[in-house]
């Protein structure tokens, strides 16, 4: 295994995919980390917050790509600093080229959880909260994941994988996760 230090790590995927429980895990096995919720910046958001959808208006985009740039700055403060950031976000389609550029911390790794869309099928109805329902459907998502996001990094299919499992098998693999630096 290949130690992490003063990195970043982004782990991406769809809704319900792990990225949360596997972010969270693997920054408990690093010495000194931070587990940066890039959903966190969407929430900040009080009033006048636009959700993305399918089909999202300018104003649901420059948000988007808002909260991606303030993820990315905070992760490279935390990194410069000497911590190991373990980014957790949906960052898919064409936001992730320009999400990794804006990281300017070296290493860069990107860590993809792809299981299939039954697997995210289970898991969503055994969840606490609901991230589908109206335009964001488990298949369309799948879809954007599969079709639109370029093939960068590590990407794992985790679908019965326990989060454990995942998180050795990123450690395992971290060459293949490493992106620049």
């Amino acid at each position: 295994m290949q130690e992490l230090s003063s990195a970043v790590v982004l782990v991406t995927g769809v809704m319900a995919s792990g990225k949360s429980t596997i972010a969270q895990l693997l920054a408990e096995r690093l010495p000194r980390s931070v587990h940066l919720r890039g959903d966190g910046f969407r929430r900040m958001i009080v009033s006048g917050r636009e959700e993305f959808t399918p089909q999202p208006t300018a104003e649901a985009e420059a948000q988007l790509r808002l909260r991606y740039q303030a993820s990315a700055a905070v992760a490279d403060l935390y990194a410069q600093a000497g911590w190991t950031v373990v980014v957790q976000d949906v960052v898919l389609g064409e936001h992730l080229d320009a999400y990794l550029d804006a990281v300017t911390a070296r290493p860069l790794y990107l860590v993809v959880l792809a299981p299939g869309p039954e697997a995210v099928t289970r898991r969503e109805a055994s969840r606490h909260k609901s991230g589908y329902g109206g335009p964001w459907t488990v298949d369309v998502l799948d879809d954007v994941l599969r079709r639109h996001t370029p093939r960068r990094g590590l990407w794992l299919d985790t679908s019965i994988q326990t989060p454990h499992q995942t998180v050795d098998q990123i450690l395992a693999d971290l060459a293949t996760a490493r992106i620049v630096g």
